[in-house]
């Protein structure tokens, strides 16, 4: 046909014009996304040999100009209801790719009950800043809570979202899972929770309920787990995150505050503060026969902190292991640390040598694991928070002559951070921060990007002096 009226969407590509095979810049239409459509942001396109013979007419039925490539990938941003589509089978190297659940769900162009209209700021391309947004989120339902947010924590995580380092951001994108307020409204299904009620929402906005780990309160690992932001949610809407003045949480996501804990602090707590949590209390660290053995933190930032607060209030000997001499008084005098080690000073660390029966491991920079391993005694463990951007080294040999473990641990299941949540209300155990008001959070971002924050920003997004 000649005339496609409904080809209204630009599209920027390169196409050979004739015979002579040169590619150019190309820009043409492609049609709306219809009801049995799926519109594609294209990342990758292969390139084969049926490519020339098109481009170069070698079969006489080129149709010039051709934008050629049949081996395509990306991501998708848009399909109506009745759309199906395959997905794409997990990458192993990119385990992220997974829990965000982008490519094995797809976006709904229309979400009825989305009628609420939100404030909030959001990265809107990969540049990275932030700007004023404004955006609908779902009406309260039979099961929600809605939650004014008064405050919300700035993790590392919203850094790589903002700026789409893992390839899987969805712009514009309202980062924030640190997340604490108060409710405002709840749905007839909630029991748990009332309006005034101090709350708290973390990671994780949605799961399947009814797999092997949601039935043990392992939401974290549930293949259909939703992110409080950059996910899927029930719906098919994308998640919008804390930097914004309300939400609206599934009862199973949202913990409550206890109220000896002030909500900016508590905030960081729901990531931060459950990532160093949940591994401890899986390996026994924080049992009461536990009191007296003898811990050991790498890194002291915003995991690390947290971790030494959590061994102390549990009776532990707690040494802190970091590459910065610097850290020693903050550690000693304001953590109570028992010990400090700088691990590139080779007789520091000879002298721990098979010292240590745990190790938690929470720095995200690439480092040989093998030097820590040396530290642990025999039967030791050592738990892994931190996820560097290049594979760890891992030597055997002192895995096998120390008969010592090696494990990983990623956030928590919600049973488990509400526990967290209780334990650090009865032990005034709450994270170290910089409030930030939402006028500075590019200037925060930039400060966080150079590890410059004791120890995590919190952004006051509900405008109070304290609560």
């Amino acid at each position: 046909m000649e005339v496609t009226p409904n080809h209204t969407q630009t599209v920027s590509g390169w196409a050979a014009m004739d015979e002579s095979g040169k590619i150019v810049p190309f820009v043409f239409k492609r049609r709306e996304n219809g009801v049995d459509d799926v519109t594609i942001k294209v990342k990758y396109c292969g390139m084969c040999h049926t490519d020339l013979h098109f481009i170069h007419n070698d079969w006489g039925i080129t149709m010039y100009p051709v934008v050629p490539g049949h081996e395509i990938t990306g991501v998708v941003t848009k399909h109506l209801c009745q759309s199906p589509a395959t997905s794409l089978p997990e990458v192993p190297q990119h385990a992220l790719h997974k829990l965000i659940n982008v490519w094995t769900t797809l976006v709904m162009e229309v979400t009825p009950n989305h009628t609420q209209t939100v404030s909030g700021w959001a990265a809107m391309d990969e540049s990275g800043k932030i700007v004023p947004f404004v955006f609908k989120r779902r009406e309260n339902g039979v099961d929600d809570v809605t939650i004014k947010v008064k405050y919300c924590g700035m993790c590392h995580t919203d850094l790589h979202f903002i700026h789409n380092d893992w390839g899987i951001t969805m712009y514009p994108v309202v980062p924030g899972h640190e997340i604490t307020g108060v409710v405002t409204k709840v749905g007839t299904n909630v029991a748990g929770f009332k309006v005034g009620d101090r709350v708290g929402v973390g990671c994780i906005a949605a799961s399947c309920l009814d797999c092997e780990h949601c039935r043990r309160s392992e939401e974290n690992y549930c293949d259909k787990v939703a992110l409080t932001y950059n996910g899927i949610f029930w719906d098919g809407s994308i998640t919008y995150g804390g930097y914004s003045g309300m939400l609206v949480a599934h009862k199973r996501f949202v913990v409550r505050i206890p109220d000896t804990l002030p909500l900016d602090a508590a905030a960081p707590l729901l990531c931060a503060g459950i990532t160093v949590y949940s591994p401890m209390k899986q390996h026994g660290m924080l049992q009461a026969d536990a009191a007296g053995r003898r811990l050991g933190v790498v890194g002291l930032g915003g995991l690390g902190h947290v971790a030494v607060k959590f061994g102390k209030a549990f009776g532990l000997h707690v040494t802190v292991i970091s590459t910065s001499p610097a850290k020693e008084r903050e550690a000693r005098e304001n953590l109570k640390a028992d010990n400090f080690v700088v691990s590139t000073d080779q007789k520091q660390m000879q002298a721990m040598t098979r010292s240590l029966d745990y190790i938690i491991d929470t720095v995200a920079a690439t480092h040989s694991l093998g030097p820590i391993l040396e530290l642990l005694k025999v039967n030791g463990k050592l738990v892994l928070v931190g996820a560097p951007e290049k594979p760890v080294e891992l030597p055997s040999f002192p895995l096998i002559f120390g008969k010592r473990t090696v494990s990983g641990s990623m956030t928590g299941g919600m049973k488990e951070t509400q526990e967290m949540m209780d334990i650090c209300g009865e032990h005034n155990i709450t994270c170290d921060i910089e409030i930030v008001s939402t006028d500075r959070i590019n200037d925060a971002l930039a400060r966080l990007a150079r590890n410059d924050v004791r120890y995590r920003f919190v952004i006051n997004v509900g405008g109070d002096s304290k609560l």
